[in-house]
């Protein structure tokens, strides 16, 4: 089997396996506890936030401890906006994952906020003329992801962040699939605050973290033991903050090499498929987009049924948005692009790993035109 599913999840690391049972096995106790055991987990909790931290370019009581990506875009957007809003407008995209869609989507009908969502442009690419259109001087909050969770574009944060903070309005990114692959230099993305998610990087699922820049204010989304410095209540996961912080420290020690030996291996795997299914259109920017991901759209096919044909050929993917899998709609994503609805659901995404071979790319690219012929030969039937 050859998975390239990765931007769904990652195998568990294992350095990570091992950092988690050390913990599990010796400071097992609760961080709040003002014992022996309790402060021993306290005292690995607080290194496992430094070391993200060091990642990260931040002071440790700047990371949030969560159970993921979606915790983390909803105590996002929804805690910056009711923690001291200046106004009752958020600026976001049409490309966003749900967890931030669907945040702001519950402002919208709970609290009266007004939401307004940057079309992209076909590549995916939100215009940064567009976001200083858009901000206000009611603006309470800006969020727009890294990089795009299906079709791998890359925004310029950096220059959108500029232009929120020129206007006085926080910024938010979810880094949820960016982490790994793309600098997390908080300072100089200029970002308040920014999503991780610990399953994207070779962390076991059920871990994430949240960076809120200094004193920005937030309301907290659980309430209770005022745990993470009152902003998310709950006993920590002390063995899931080590695992997170170990697998984001070596994703960043093999950055430099495994984003440019993975980018040449997607190039050679978009080049293949292009050349041998014609019928096979890209989606996502060319060239900046994540080292890990190519999508293509199959005109006239199924997604979901070449998935299966590349199934029996040993070859895993998916046909976008693992959070969306078994729905019926297209994806909100592509169809915000320009593409329409029924192109939209042929969909089917490829994303490679620091540890994917290129043989393993080439093989996979090899079984993309077969995969396609099969299932329009089952159409003509």
């Amino acid at each position: 089997m050859i998975y390239l599913d990765n931007a769904a999840t990652t195998p568990v690391r294992r350095e990570v396996l091992e950092v988690i049972w050390q913990q599990l096995a010796g400071s097992f106790g609760n961080p709040s506890s003002h014992h022996q055991v309790g402060e021993a987990a306290a005292a690995a909790l607080a290194g496992a936030r430094a070391e993200i931290a060091r990642v990260l370019n931040c002071r440790p009581a700047e990371i949030v401890f969560t159970t993921g990506g979606t915790e983390s875009d909803n105590l996002a957007v929804k805690g910056i906006a009711l923690g001291a809003p200046r106004g009752r407008h958020i600026v976001t995209s049409a490309i966003e994952h749900e967890a931030v869609l669907e945040s702001c989507d519950f402002l919208k009908r709970l609290h009266g906020f007004e939401i307004t969502l940057l079309e992209p442009d076909s590549t995916g690419r939100v215009d940064p003329e567009q976001l200083g259109a858009a901000i206000r001087a009611d603006t309470t909050l800006v969020s727009i992801q890294y990089a795009n969770n299906e079709v791998g574009t890359i925004q310029p944060v950096a220059d959108l962040a500029a232009i929120a903070r020129a206007a006085g309005a926080p910024f938010h990114t979810d880094a949820v699939q960016a982490a790994g692959w793309l600098d997390l230099d908080v300072r100089a993305l200029g970002v308040d605050a920014m999503s991780l998610s610990g399953h994207k990087l070779g962390a076991p699922p059920g871990v994430g973290a949240l960076f809120l820049r200094g004193r920005l204010p937030i309301e907290a989304v659980l309430h209770g033991g005022g745990q993470e410095r009152g902003r998310r209540s709950g006993t920590e996961n002390v063995a899931g903050a080590l695992g997170l912080a170990t697998a984001l420290r070596l994703a960043e020690q093999e950055r430099p090499e495994s984003a440019a030996r993975i980018g040449t291996a997607r190039d050679s795997f978009i080049a293949t498929v292009l050349t041998s299914t014609p019928s096979a259109l890209l989606t996502g920017h060319p060239t900046e987009r994540l080292p890990g991901t190519a999508s293509f759209v199959f005109p006239g096919t199924s997604g979901e049924a070449v998935l299966l044909e590349l199934e029996q050929r040993g070859i895993v993917c998916s046909s976008g948005s693992a959070c969306a899998a078994g729905s019926d709609e297209a994806s909100h994503v592509l169809t915000a692009m320009g593409v329409p609805a029924e192109v939209a659901q042929t969909a089917v995404r490829f994303t490679l790993a620091a540890t994917t071979t290129a043989e393993d790319a080439r093989r996979a690219a090899a079984s993309v035109q077969p995969a396609v012929d099969a299932v329009r030969g089952l159409g003509r039937r």
